[in-house]
C-alpha cells in the first residue's frame, strides 16, 4: 500500500526566514509554495532526492496550540563526512548540541542541532559498506 515517505512538516513562525534557512543553509529548492485564508505552506526539496520533502507550514489563524517538543522528534539529513560537515555549517553559524558525534545504533555517527523555529535536525553519517 505505501509506496515512499512523502514529507515531514514542521509549523514554523516565519515562512521567509525558515525557507532562506534550508536554502541558504543546505540547498533546498521550493517546488511550491501558496496560501490560503489559515495557513501559508512552502514544500521544499534537494535536488538529489526531490520524492521526499519538507513541508513548511505557518499557521495565519492557529486552531490549537503545538507541543513545544513536538510529536515528530527530529528531522535528519544524510552526510558523507560528519567532522567536514560540522566545520563547514559551524562556519555558517550552527550551533550543535554536541561537542563531539555521538554512534548511532546501526555504527555510524550523528550529531543534533536546532533549526530556526527551535525544531530538532540531525546530520548522520552512515556505515560506509
Amino acid at each position: 500500500m505505501i509506496t515512499k515517505m512523502e514529507h515531514t512538516a514542521i509549523i514554523v513562525a516565519s515562512m521567509e526566514d525558515s525557507i532562506r534557512y534550508y536554502s541558504d543553509m543546505f540547498g533546498f529548492k521550493v517546488r511550491l509554495q501558496g496560501a490560503s485564508e489559515t495557513k501559508e505552506m512552502a514544500f521544499l526539496y534537494l535536488k538529489e532526492q526531490p520524492d521526499m520533502e519538507i513541508e513548511l507550514i505557518r499557521d495565519i489563524n492557529p486552531m490549537g496550540e503545538y507541543s513545544k517538543s513536538g510529536i515528530v522528534n527530529h528531522l535528519a539529513f544524510t552526510v558523507e563526512n560528519i567532522n567536514e560537515a560540522i566545520n563547514h555549517y559551524k562556519e555558517k553559524g550552527i550551533e550543535f548540541l554536541s561537542s563531539e558525534p555521538q554512534p548511532t545504533l546501526e555504527g555510524g555517527r550523528m550529531v543534533l542541532f536546532y533549526g530556526p523555529n527551535n525544531e530538532l535536525l540531525q546530520f548522520t553519517e552512515r556505515v560506509k559498506n
